[in-house]
């Protein structure tokens, strides 16, 4: 029959429509299917690892799942990637080069021009959008860090979000980092994960390891010819440096020697498995200032004790992440699918000097150090406890630049120490070698030909538009040949690097470096190598070809313009804050029973200004018996707490590594408000007063300031959550969720009283600590 035009709801059905079912036809929207035979693809992205942290590229801590993913597959040894983290997973997941993707910086700032949006745009695809349209199942577990940290609160925009950008699934953490004990917020799909205490033996690499088996275990018993994609993001070997005791043990003594021993036996190494051409030189110690590293040998018996215990805890996590691949691993074997998967394995940028010279025992305290000369970066704590739960602990620089073996510098800048990072790939039923082929290439590739690589590998072609937008197209290549041949040339033959002033552009073998330049972000100082003959950087060319230096810095710059570089980054530029901000700083009543509050909201509260927090008692006021935690904010890593216990009350302030307390009495019955007053003083501190029903009972004055990082774990009302924030209370009472009735917790910010020179300086730091 024909369909009255007066009909709705039938526009571009595809079967016949009639007045009964006897006399219509059915017709079905299709279903994406994949291409029968296409292969499962994981990529397994770590976090500030080095160039040599892994054995297929020169290191001795055990890995023996990476090396067997080596042996079946390849290496690319002149593999490069953007300094920083945001920005290179925008770059992985879009093929899209970072400013143009929108990550001129990392996801902790908002400073508001078009390259700095650090959220993915509407007219940008991903690749789990593009295998998800094409039939495979999307999987992503650990680290996203592409959300601005605005955005990562109840009620705000996900539209960055990984189940927004092509995800079926994912569990880990939006932030840049964590805790391994005590994560302060883990996302499951669009919902946090809302936990007042993590399970005894708890460790963040396991847990997200037994979701990613989980993932794949249960798309098996539902679909058994439907390929994955799994994203793992590892959190690890982001700082702070936290392992498990096993893990560690194993590592016992074995980096007594130094550094600079280490560093020559992992440069030996990679020159017999050809890396590098073995005239290759490895570079000497940094030696610019801040930058600098010292002999080992110079170094007292107590510094080499407990600098040797840093590196132990970092390779007892880096051994905890071989055994996680080889748990995936095991499980796409179990499935019978590992020939026809493929797995790629590489890092976000170089290993990071943030431990500074000497390293620390008091993580965060390294970002908040800028106006106080007698600040403490290291609070000298047991050494035992370096690597557990109670402390956020960093090898010392010395250990970033051997985790960048042979290169110079670190994770932020753009030479080779930065940006150039291990890279294994295998897929054993795709990428037969030759027995002559020992699977090295030295061809140049970047970050952004993974996701075109991928898709060609898989026969997958991207779609020009995404959600009715034209979509911005690839800046990466299709690298597929050079895996296929070792004699293949590289197509991607020019990169431009931009990060926080330190800028880089390679052309056809050469490289044009400048390091941060100070005050004029705008006024390179640059260096030329030849990295064909030179690969670490050791021979300056730039005053004997100053043609070539004016040529690719010219390059540079047209290639900013092009990819939405300008403006760069000057003082100040990243402190700025869009104006719909400020709500996060109005006052607030918290009721009891919220779960605990977004750890960037959190901060808005009480960071650089005197505030009032006050907690309302219900029913009859406090009862004798009563006892608790009244409100809590922070973890091990900076935090401050006010409970009742015994019948006293007590305010605890944990800064960076050292707390301090006051016992301000017994709380009398009756009792309906307490309140703790923050007021600021010079040098980053606060004077805390605490009163019962208006009436001042306690002081606890001169203390530092919360600031950049901590607190890291955001308010939780009526219980200390997640992290603790006094260790010894969490031994003894557990979270102490208050017994009494607590109606709400009030929080009253004020003025900013600390001078926005000092802001910028210490956001600054903190914001490319996050990464």
């Amino acid at each position: 029959m024909t369909i009255p035009p007066h009909a709705r709801g039938y526009e571009g059905f595809a079967g016949r429509i009639g007045r009964t079912t006897a006399d219509s036809t059915p017709s079905w929207t299709p279903t994406p299917t994949a291409e029968p035979g296409s292969p499962n693809i994981i990529v397994v992205l770590i976090d500030d690892m080095g160039y040599s942290d892994i054995g297929p590229f020169g290191s001795e801590i055990d890995t023996p799942n990476l090396d067997r993913l080596a042996a079946s597959g390849v290496r690319l040894t002149n593999y490069h990637t953007t300094p920083l983290c945001s920005p290179s997973r925008a770059a992985l997941l879009t093929g899209i080069n970072p400013h143009r993707a929108g990550y001129g910086f990392v996801a902790n700032a908002d400073p508001g021009y078009p390259g700095l949006r650090l959220e993915l745009a509407d007219d940008v695809l991903t690749l789990p959008e593009i295998l998800r349209g094409n039939g495979y199942a999307t999987y992503a577990v650990g680290k996203w860090h592409l959300v601005r940290d605005a955005n990562m609160r109840p009620g705000a925009g996900r539209d960055s979000w990984p189940t927004q950008r092509g995800f079926d699934r994912y569990y880990g953490s939006l932030e840049g980092l964590n805790s391994f004990y005590h994560p302060n917020q883990l996302v499951s799909d669009n919902s946090v994960v809302d936990v007042d205490e993590y399970p005894e033996n708890y460790y963040l690499t396991d847990d997200l390891t037994d979701k990613a088996v989980g993932y794949l275990k249960d798309l098996r018993a539902h679909e058994p010819d439907k390929p994955f994609f799994l994203y793992f993001a590892h959190v690890a070997m982001h700082g702070p440096l936290q392992a498990k005791p096993a893990d560690v043990a194993k590592y016992r003594g074995r980096y007594a020697e130094g550094w600079d021993v280490l560093r020559e036996s992992r440069f030996a190494s990679q020159l017999a498995q050809g890396l590098f051409p073995v005239e290759t030189a490895q570079a000497p110690r940094n030696s610019e200032p801040g930058f600098d590293v010292p002999a080992w040998d110079s170094l007292t018996d107590d510094q080499q004790r407990r600098f040797a215990r840093y590196m132990e805890v970092y390779a007892g996590m880096v051994d905890s992440v071989d055994q996680s691949i080889g748990r995936i691993l095991d499980t796409v074997t179990e499935l019978g699918e590992l020939d026809n998967t493929i797995v790629l394995f590489t890092s976000d940028n170089g290993g990071t000097a943030e431990g500074g010279p000497e390293g620390t025992r008091s993580y965060f305290a390294q970002f908040a150090h800028v106006t106080d000369p007698s600040w403490v970066g290291d609070v000298p704590h047991d050494e035992d406890l370096i690597g557990t739960a109670r402390l956020g602990v960093h090898y010392p620089r010395g250990w970033a630049q051997t985790s960048n073996t042979p290169f110079r510098f670190y994770k932020g800048q753009s030479f080779a120490g930065g940006v150039r990072v291990p890279f294994v790939l295998s897929w054993p039923a795709g990428l037969r070698k030759p027995e002559s082929d020992n699977g090295v290439r030295d061809q140049f590739a970047y970050v952004t030909d993974l996701a075109p690589t991928l898709l060609s590998l898989a026969g997958i072609e991207a779609p020009s538009v995404r959600n009715g937008l034209p979509a911005k197209e690839f800046d990466g290549v299709d690298a597929s040949a050079v895996l296929r041949d070792r004699s293949a040339e590289s197509t991607h033959t020019e990169q431009y690097t931009e990060m926080t002033g330190n800028r880089g552009f390679y052309r056809d073998g050469w490289k044009l470096l400048a390091l941060y330049p100070g005050a004029d972000v705008d006024a390179p100082v640059w260096q030329l190598f030849d990295v064909r003959t030179d690969p670490t950087e050791l021979h300056d060319l730039a005053d004997r070809y100053p043609e070539k230096v004016a040529e690719l810095a010219r390059a540079w710059d047209d290639a900013a313009w092009a990819n939405t570089v300008f403006p760069l980054v000057s003082a100040g530029g990243l402190t700025a804050r869009r104006p719909t901000e400020e709500t996060l700083s109005r006052p607030v009543r918290i009721l009891a029973g919220t779960p605990t509050l977004e750890r960037y909201r959190s901060s808005k509260l009480i960071s650089f200004r005197d505030f009032t927090i006050g907690a309302e008692l219900g029913g009859d006021g406090f009862r004798e018996g009563d006892e608790g935690v009244l409100v809590a904010h922070g973890d091990p890593q900076g935090g401050y707490l006010l409970y009742v216990e015994d019948g006293h009350l007590l305010f605890g302030l944990g800064s960076f590594g050292r707390y301090a307390s006051v016992d301000a009495g017994p709380v009398p019955v009756g009792t309906r408000l307490i309140e703790v007053t923050a007021t600021v003083r010079p040098r980053l501190r606060w004077d805390f007063t605490v009163r019962v029903d208006g009436v001042p009972v306690a002081d606890l004055l001169g203390q530092v300031q919360l600031v950049g990082m901590a607190p890291w774990t955001g308010i939780s009302v009526g219980v200390d959550a997640r992290g603790p924030v006094s260790w010894d209370l969490r031994e003894r009472r557990g979270p102490f969720r208050y017994g009494g009735d607590l109606r709400a917790v009030i929080y009253s910010p004020g003025p900013v009283r600390v001078p926005g020179e000092v802001i910028e300086k210490v956001e600054r730091e903190a914001e490319y600590a996050a990464d």
